[in-house]
């Protein structure tokens, strides 16, 4: 069946017809069934335990993509990624919790349809990190549904989300008990007889927060059979493609939040009905081994719809007509989640994943409010302190990491034994290595711009995304360089200290980082460091001040961060703030200063940060939202 656009659509029968000048071409509805926070806990995805009928009986009738990875660990930097079909990387939505302005040229995908005679519906969920244009939805609320449409027989692009399994169904008492209470006892687990993860201790909390991970998705499984049934009813099914999938993986630690499978493979169902199946594709209870990313999914709606794919989208379709050659690897990227900033990033292929840690002198488990209120964080931190910790979950209480992690997916699903440093694993990391090179490149990566120098910059290029998008290949790729100098060891400090002297701010700023991370030899970098804390930008006067913190020399750091706490630059507020936290006892005479960070400030993070070390520095233990 071909599928051309048009600029006039002329409706006829009980779906859109595009009518051309020697033809008739039927179009299909789009359903999307989106949750929140799952991993492929789902008995057609070979979970024994899974109680999930409906989504089942889908899969049985289309196709499951058993290799589908979501573009980060967390909803807000995803679904921006999803609806616009550009990086949140590149894009500038990277960081949870902040709002950037789309460029001119980015439009959210469902203009696209709506341009083409489609009825867009979201029921309800956005949270795009940025504004959302008023041309993008034809209603978007809690009541937004594709039977709104005035025209019964205009073709509809609906999406659906069940937030009931995000993590704060398992966390919270009351939102698990209110949405899985029609459950039958049927539909119920039994904690004892599930298996944790090897990363999470077995103790009957946390069997309990595994419980109830599977007694939600069993809740979306029963909504989600509802809306298929609406279509049924209605006799629209055998007109609608259905997309099932998760916006990330399970709302749980080591999971949400991060770059493993844990956090990023999520489940994939597309049935596509008979008539509108093209080239062999959509084959009831096929299994579809491909690499899919959610930046996938824009692309392919459109290619499925006949309508051009835009220049500037970075996904690839993987349904339609004329495709491109199936993806080699998927990427993922973390950046800051809430208060905490913790630069990483993953390329999977089909059987190994590698990380680059960019700040691999924090821990794994950063401590962050929301996380740290759920019962199996906690379970972690009384289990951790007691030495009873397994060694593939202690492995995750390390007050550092590995610049580097490699892990084989097929020997270890879990990603416990790290291959980095494997001599037999050498080809493999240097392969996946530059393949996370290049896309730092290729995707014109902002993640390595300190949020302050964004805030600064995108004031003169009207959109973040335009920071690196005309910007010389060289200068990202000496970002990128010195990004990674600035983790490695002891050999690359003379580099380091000749980029000190680079004429971009981001250059020297991952220059002063990297001196601070090598105290033990940058003795000789000192003047050089006191001359950076009146650099011309907050972010490298920041690092200039950790560095010589690390060096021994607080009196010349702290003034500089007693500054900083009260700059007009929010961000470099916390990253101050982050930097004193990360001192100990030579944050100590600050104490007045982080106080008055409990109040009247930008954002809510600052005063998190700043609470959190006083709490270790005074002994108290006052929480603050």
């Amino acid at each position: 069946m071909k599928y051309i656009l048009l600029a006039s659509v002329i409706v006829l029968g009980s779906v859109g017809i595009i009518r051309g000048e020697d033809q008739q071409v039927q179009r299909p509805n789009i359903l999307w069934i989106s949750c929140e926070d799952i991993s492929p806990h789902l008995g057609c995805f070979g979970d024994s335990n899974a109680i999930t009928p409906n989504i089942d009986r889908l899969a049985a009738e289309g196709v499951r993509y058993t290799h589908t990875f979501t573009t980060a660990g967390v909803c807000a930097p995803c679904r921006s990624a999803i609806i616009t079909g550009v990086y949140q990387s590149t894009l500038g939505t990277h960081h949870m919790r902040c709002e950037a302005k789309l460029p001119d040229f980015v439009k959210p995908f469902p203009v696209y349809l709506r341009e083409s005679g489609y009825y867009c519906t979201n029921n309800s969920k956005q949270d795009y990190q940025f504004k959302t244009p008023k041309n993008v939805w034809d209603d978007s609320n809690r009541k937004a549904h594709w039977k709104n449409r005035q025209d019964a027989s205009q073709p509809f692009f609906a999406v659906f989300n069940f937030t009931g399994c995000h993590e704060s169904g398992i966390s919270s008492e009351s939102k698990y008990k209110k949405v899985t209470e029609n459950l039958n006892e049927d539909q119920r687990q039994d904690p004892n007889s599930l298996t944790l993860p090897p990363y999470y201790p077995d103790t009957p909390i946390v069997r309990e927060d595994w419980k109830r991970n599977y007694e939600l998705i069993t809740a979306m499984d029963v909504w989600a059979g509802e809306l298929i049934q609406e279509l049924k009813d209605a006799g629209e099914y055998e007109n609608t493609i259905i997309f099932y999938w998760s916006d990330h993986g399970v709302g749980l630690p080591r999971a949400k939040r991060w770059l493993y499978d844990s956090g990023t493979r999520i489940p994939l169902v597309v049935r596509i009905p008979e008539s509108f199946r093209v080239n062999q594709q959509g084959k009831p209870g096929e299994l579809n081994d491909e690499l899919v990313s959610s930046l996938d999914f824009a692309p392919t709606v459109l290619n499925l719809l006949g309508i051009p794919l835009p220049t500037h989208f970075q996904g690839r379709a993987f349904i339609g007509k004329n495709l491109t050659p199936p993806r080699d690897y998927v990427y993922g990227a973390r950046d800051r989640m809430d208060e905490r900033y913790d630069i990483i990033r993953a390329v999977r292929d089909k059987q190994f994943r590698y990380i680059r840690n960019y700040e691999p002198f924090k821990p794994y488990y950063q401590y962050m409010n929301t996380p740290e209120k759920g019962a199996t964080m906690k379970e972690l931190r009384r289990v951790h302190s007691e030495g009873q910790l397994s060694p593939a979950a202690a492995i995750f209480m390390a007050a550092q990491k590995p610049a580097e992690e490699l892990y084989d997916l097929k020997a270890d699903p879990h990603e416990i034994k790290n291959l980095a440093r494997e001599q037999n694993y050498q080809d493999v990391l240097e392969r996946m290595r530059t393949k996370h090179l290049e896309w730092v490149v290729q995707s014109r990566d902002i993640g390595l711009i300190p949020e302050s120098e964004i805030q600064i910059r995108e004031q003169k290029t009207a959109a973040r995304y335009n920071i690196l998008l005309n910007a010389n290949a060289d200068l990202i790729r000496r970002i990128r360089n010195v990004a990674n100098l600035a983790v490695g060891g002891k050999e690359n400090f003379a580099q380091l200290v000749a980029a000190l002297d680079d004429e971009d701010a981001i250059v020297r700023y991952w220059a002063s980082v990297g001196i601070g991370n090598l105290p033990s030899v940058a003795g000789p970098a000192k003047t050089k460091m006191k001359k950076a804390l009146t650099d011309d930008s907050p972010c490298v006067r920041i690092a200039a001040a950790r560095a010589l913190l690390k060096l021994g020399a607080p009196e010349l750091a702290l003034p500089v961060l007693k500054k900083e706490l009260t700059s007009e630059h929010q961000w470099g507020r916390l990253r101050a703030a982050i930097v004193l936290g990360e001192a100990g006892e030579l944050a100590r005479p600050l104490i007045p200063e982080m106080q008055a960070c409990l109040k009247n400030q930008p954002n809510k993070y600052i005063t998190r940060v700043a609470n959190r070390t006083l709490n270790l520095l005074l002994g108290t233990d006052n929480a603050v939202k």
